[in-house]
């Protein structure tokens, strides 16, 4: 869905009229982010401050303070004195991002296996329960990824998947064209599985086998992918 001049305040894009929520301009960029990382808003709709405000029910400037820190996060594309639109998807970004994760999650699994905590057990099968329920559905990206932050909890690094996040949004689209593949959401289920099975286990080896093998999907179907959405693709 694209927005533009037609934008009206019941318009399918994912996002929800402001609350009651600590910060104005969170509330934006959290609601706008997530409307692009779902494809909400795929890559190149136009981007109205005023537009956005009023589906917000925001002023513009938290709006715009929203565009600014996404454009940090190269979600957003600005012209000056032009447009703003919603960046496309820019593969060396995703692999970058595919290699900043891989290298930190690695070392994060072989030091869980190296001291397996004594609630992965529980907390693992709790998440495999929820994404095995979400299949077919929206809400199974954002399971997904609960996943991997509790993991990172459970070693200790916590605060780095927030630095995560703010640097996967073009491999999170990608992954997001992805998912809907015959089989996929089933076999990042069983993926997270071997992997807090291995580290239970204690078996470092094991368990960087089966996360590198959990990255590796997404990327070896990119010429698939790109041929369906050629338009979402710098």
């Amino acid at each position: 869905m694209k927005m533009d001049a037609d934008l009206t305040p019941d318009a399918g894009d994912g996002l929800t009229p402001f609350g009651r929520r600590p910060s104005a301009g969170d509330f934006a960029f959290a609601s706008l982010r997530q409307a692009i990382i779902s494809l909400a808003l795929p890559p190149g709709s136009p981007l109205s401050r005023p537009q956005l405000a009023e589906r917000l029910g925001l002023s513009q400037t938290p709006v715009r303070e929203a565009l600014t820190r996404l454009q940090d996060e190269g979600l957003v594309a600005v012209v000056p004195s032009a447009s703003t639109r919603v960046a496309h998807i820019d593969l060396d970004h995703a692999r970058q991002a595919q290699f900043l994760r891989l290298s930190l999650e690695v070392e994060m699994v072989r030091r869980l296996a190296g001291n397996p905590p004594s609630e992965l057990p529980a907390r693992a099968a709790a998440h495999l329960a929820e994404q095995s329920a979400l299949i077919g559905q929206e809400g199974f990206a954002q399971a997904d990824d609960a996943f991997h932050a509790t993991l990172y909890e459970l070693a200790d690094i916590g605060g780095l998947w927030p630095l995560v996040r703010s640097r996967s949004g073009h491999l999170d689209r990608l992954r997001r064209l992805n998912l809907p593949s015959p089989g996929k959401m089933e076999a990042v289920v069983a993926e997270h599985g071997r992997i807090a099975e291995a580290i239970q286990a204690g078996d470092a080896a094991a368990a960087e086998q089966a996360l590198r093998q959990h990255f590796s999907g997404t990327f070896s179907r990119i010429p698939e992918v790109r041929a369906q959405h050629p338009d979402y693709f710098a």
